[in-house]
Formats: C-alpha cells, structure tokens, sequence
C-alpha cells in the first residue's frame, strides 16, 4: 500500500499517515472487517518508522476508523450507528452546518465551509512546551485568576504585537477575555442597551447576530463589498436610522475575506464621527493576513478593537482581548468581574510565553505561507469551473463564491456524493434570507474531495441551448 508522504510538507509525518490511510478507507470503499497490512509491512513499503505507523494507526482507531484486535493487527471499522449520541464536533463553534438542516458531518465527510484551520495543521510542539514552562515557572497560575485586567505581561506583549498592525494601544488599554466571543458579549452588554439598533455586515459573522439577538439589539443590515462596507449604503442608514453602533470585519473578512480598502476605511470614520456612532473591529483573523492591511483602530482610537488567537493557536487556551479607550475598558473590566470572576491565567501565561519567545510570529508566517499557496490553487479551479468569486481576496482562510449550478437541493445532492458539507444558506444573512453563495474554508478547498466537487458542479450546470 503506497501511502504517498511528502517529507518536505509542513503536515507532520503522523498526520499524513493518517490522512492517507483514511482516504484509502474512503475512496475505495474498504468494507468493514478489512485487516490492514501489518505494520512493519506498511513501514517497510513507505520507508517509514513502525513507531509513525503505529501511533497513525491508534489515533485511527480513537477516531472510531479502525479497529485493534489483540495479536491481529487493526480492521477497518463498521461506520458509528444512527443512535449514536452526537460527538463534540457537532456543537464547534462556527461550523454552521447544523443551523440549515444540512446533514451533520461524519468523520467521512469535509466540512467545507467551516471556520477554523483543520485538525491536522495545528503544532502542539511549541505550545507544549509553553505549557511545559508555565507549570514549571508560575505554579500560581495552575490555581488561581488572572488580573481583572489580564495578566500584565501578556498585555505588554499584546500592547508590542499591535503595534505591527500601527495599534498604538498602551497595556493598560487592553482587556484580556475568553475569546473573542466573550470580548463582543462584553461590549454589547456595556455599551448598548435593549431596543437600540446597530449596523451589521451582510453577509457576516452569524455569531454576532445570535449575540446580538440574545441581548434583544436591532440589527440594521450594510451590504459588503469586496472594498469593504457598501459607503453609500452607510451613509443612507445613518441618516435614516441613527444607529448607535456598526460591527466590521476589516481584514479577512468572515464570510467573503475581503478586505478593507483604505479610501473606505477613512469615509467610514468621517460617517461615524458625523453621527457619533461606536464602531467596533472584529479582527479574529489578523495574523491569517498580511499586518499592512488598513485597521481602523489604527487610524482612529476611538475604535474598539476585539482579537482573538482561537483561528491561530488554539480554540482550548480561549484567550482573546479587547482594546479600547481608558473610560471604555474599566466599564468593560468591571462587567467582565462581575460575569466572569476573571481570565485564565494558566491560559494567558502560556499565550505570553509563546509570544515573548517568538514561537507564535514563526507559527503564523508557515500558516500565512501555506495558507497562500492553498488560495491561489482553490481560486484558479474555482475559476476554471466558472464559479463566481467575490472578490478573489489577497489572502487569509475564505473565498465567497457562487457555482454555476444554483439549484441549492441540487448542489446538496452533489456535494453528498464527494462527502463534502456545504455551509449553511442562511446562516450569514442577520435577516435568514436564504443566498447561492457558499462560504469556502480554502484550508479544506485543497482537499481532493472539494476539488472534485468544484469540477462537478460546473459539469452538471443545465446547458443553455
């Protein structure tokens, strides 16, 4: 069996197996019972160590894949039953794939419009030893809350880091949360109140419109536009509606990856100081791009300003951070030690100690790098298949775009047939309006699966006649 490992890519060697194995499983349909060769066989023919083989073969079988019997090797094993109980993966956040009655996803099939980097990018080995020096170093901060503000130096090194983006934000104006999630739900319980109305993106993030619902806020919705927000549109509302607050994604945006052109970032400010308008920037995908991008905390420090390292590092360490005027942040502060006690200072020392020893600079130029590259060849297929793409954005994790099939039941149909989910139709739209549109995670998009997808579904488009 030829399990075809690149040694030169950035996906470690263990990961590839499984991959490799899995889709063997897959394509070919291996029934269930299969015995698989036996591991010195596999690691002779690949020219690989047993002990890789091996613990491919055991995360395998932690994925339900395969199956050990003792003194006989791993079999492939049966598929999970209907009754089984629904697995974490079900309930991720930003997966959106359950929200449309789109089937939920097996292990079999690609979630491709999810939010986040799969499993298989992800490098334990720095954050392990982080972790490793944190437990040694700080035993204070296995058992006990950060600051009300957030560990110090972790906001020292926030405070350093922004200014790469021209953030000029001292440490003390900057709150450390649990996410970027968390960052928003503090702003809009604080700074808005029941019944006054806001501006949002549309298409945009669906969980600030759940948020945004729950804390019972009118959402006024601001077309997109591959520039930015739609400025003619703004300006309409604005005179209109006297909207309290507009929510944008500036670089990379969540779900188009557009982003936000200077000229429209300085109309954008000039509206909102005319009409004393609170903008916030949701900037959770800002080290997926290049740090010249225009921010617009960076030319206005009246905005309020939410990062997170979630898309990055890691969803587990849930550490995020809000920069904002001084009046601003201690309102924030107090609201979150009313709601939240305090961070996770085991969390942030960890986040601090990758930053200070440049292990998460190195970490996000390979995914930028690798991010790239698997843009550039999801855009030229998607543009040999004659999809329409909003935009073809410069970088980051999203492409926004339209088949040439529109039928959507149609589409489902064929997206089933290569094990490919498709994201949801309303999920990106504050109002549910259903859109043709597809939100393409290009992380997921370089998969064989999805590339043959995208060529089927230009192939079973109806013929014009």
């Amino acid at each position: 069996m030829e399990l075809r490992i690149d040694r030169q890519a950035l996906v470690p060697v263990v990961q590839q197996i499984v991959d490799a194995l899995a889709g063997w499983i897959r394509q070919d349909a291996v029934q269930p019972g299969t015995r698989l060769p036996s591991i010195r066989q596999l690691a002779r023919e690949n020219l690989l160590s047993q002990s890789s083989v091996s613990e491919a073969c055991e995360r395998l079988v932690a994925q339900g894949v395969l199956a050990s019997r003792h003194g006989s090797g791993f079999f492939v094993a049966p598929p999970p039953s209907s009754s089984d109980e629904p697995s974490d993966k079900d309930w991720l956040e930003d997966t959106q794939i359950t929200q449309d009655s789109v089937p939920q996803s097996s292990q079999w099939e690609l979630t491709l419009g999810c939010g986040g980097l799969p499993e298989s990018w992800r490098e334990s080995d720095d954050l392990g030893y982080a972790i490793r020096q944190v437990t040694r170093t700080d035993m204070a901060g296995l058992f006990n809350y950060s600051t009300p503000m957030g560990l110090p130096a972790l906001r020292e090194q926030l405070s350093r880091r922004l200014k790469q983006f021209n953030i000029q934000a001292d440490k003390n104006l900057i709150l450390t949360t649990t996410g970027a999630t968390h960052g928003l739900d503090l702003i809009v319980r604080t700074l808005l109140e029941p019944g006054c109305c806001v501006v949002v993106e549309s298409p945009g993030y669906s969980k600030l419109f759940d948020l945004l619902r729950l804390h019972k806020i009118d959402m006024i919705e601001l077309p997109r536009t591959p520039r930015g927000p739609d400025i003619d549109a703004l300006q309409c509302l604005l005179a209109t509606h006297r909207p309290k607050a507009l929510f944008v994604n500036s670089a990379c945006h969540n779900p188009t990856g557009s982003s936000l052109a200077p000229v429209v970032a300085q109309q954008l400010l000039q509206l909102a100081k005319k009409y004393a308008m609170l903008v916030v920037e949701d900037d959770v995908y800002a080290d997926f791009q290049s740090s010249t991008r225009t921010r617009l905390a960076a030319l206005d420090t009246d905005v309020v300003y939410v990062g997170s390292f979630s898309k990055t590092l890691s969803s587990s360490l849930r550490v995020g951070f809000v920069v904002a005027g001084s009046s601003v942040i201690t309102r924030l502060r107090d609201v979150k030690g009313i709601t939240s006690m305090g961070g996770s200072r085991f969390c942030e020392s960890v986040l601090a100690n990758l930053l200070a020893s440049g292990a998460y600079r190195k970490l996000v130029q390979r995914q930028r790098q690798r991010l790239n590259g698997d843009m550039a060849a999801v855009l030229q297929v998607l543009e040999d298949a004659d999809w329409e793409v909003f935009g073809k954005p410069a970088g980051g994790l999203f492409i926004w775009a339209r088949p040439p099939l529109c039928n959507y039941a149609t589409l489902q149909r064929l997206a089933k047939r290569f094990g490919v989910v498709l994201s949801s139709r309303t999920a990106f739209s504050p109002s549910g309006a259903e859109s043709d549109w597809l939100r393409i995670n290009v992380a997921h998009a370089s998969d064989s699966r999805a590339l043959a997808f995208f060529r089927a579904a230009a192939l079973d488009r109806p013929q014009v006649s």
